[in-house]
């Protein structure tokens, strides 16, 4: 695949102006909210946009909606700014800081929270069995050590869509594994000096398919290789334009 489009505006968004502190934070809130909306959404949430920014901005409770939905929402938005601390202070990707994340993901559960599964799981519909509960700790840890030197052979996008298949794959926690993916997936582009991309609710039949490509025969992770490319160039030319 052919990341030149994506690597020139890259260079050309860092020859720009930056933002100033006030730009930059209002732009990552609004990121936020979307993306906190459209993850929880993925995986079956039931809350709207609007209802997601009126619990994170305003502190609102929505009455009809379910404490577990108005948590999910929170935890999730409290994952994303401990993300971007991360990854503004560059960070490496660690064991520790992936059950990190996922504390906060899981803040409704507390005896789940940043703790591996002890319990075989399966996931509907999918071609691939995730790893007995023993194996989750060795899998990790050889996905933590294989993707430095995916890091070192592959263009950046290729190694975060794989870490995030293989990732995915293993389901390391008992619920939680796909927002706290996606989360580890955007803390990768951010300190690559590339911007957080939002996989859209509507998207997810695309999102779900890369998954089937990558654990059925082909083995390949091009689909979601081209799924995270497309949306970071929708992200650097957004970027580009309000700078302009």
């Amino acid at each position: 695949m052919d990341f030149t489009k994506i690597d020139q505006l890259q260079t050309k968004l860092k020859t720009m102006r930056p933002l100033n502190a006030a730009e930059i934070k209002r732009l990552r809130d609004e990121f936020m909210i979307e993306n906190t909306y459209h993850s929880n959404a993925i995986e079956g949430n039931t809350l709207t946009l609007r209802e997601t920014a009126l619990i994170l901005q305003e502190g609102i409770t929505i009455a009809e909606k379910p404490l577990r939905e108005h948590l999910e929402a929170i935890g999730h938005k409290d994952a994303f700014e401990y993300v971007i601390s991360l990854a503004d202070a560059g960070t490496p990707l660690t064991e520790r800081v992936v059950k990190d994340i996922h504390s906060l993901v899981l803040m409704n559960d507390a005896a789940n929270r940043g703790v591996y599964r002890n319990l075989p799981v399966t996931i509907l519909g999918a071609l691939h069995e995730p790893p007995q509960p023993y194996l989750v700790p060795v899998q990790m840890e050889r996905l933590i050590s294989d993707y430095k030197d995916m890091k070192a052979s592959k263009h950046i996008i290729e190694a975060i869509a794989e870490f995030h298949l293989r990732f995915e794959g293993i389901h390391p926690f008992i619920d939680g594994n796909g927002r706290t993916g996606r989360l580890i997936l955007n803390f990768e582009l951010i300190k690559a000096g590339l911007l957080p991309i939002n996989i859209k609710f509507a998207d997810r039949r695309k999102y779900y398919d890369s998954f089937d490509s990558y654990y059925g025969e082909s083995h390949s992770a091009e689909v979601l290789t081209q799924l995270i490319s497309g949306y970071e160039i929708e992200e650097l030319e957004k970027h580009i334009r309000i700078l302009e």
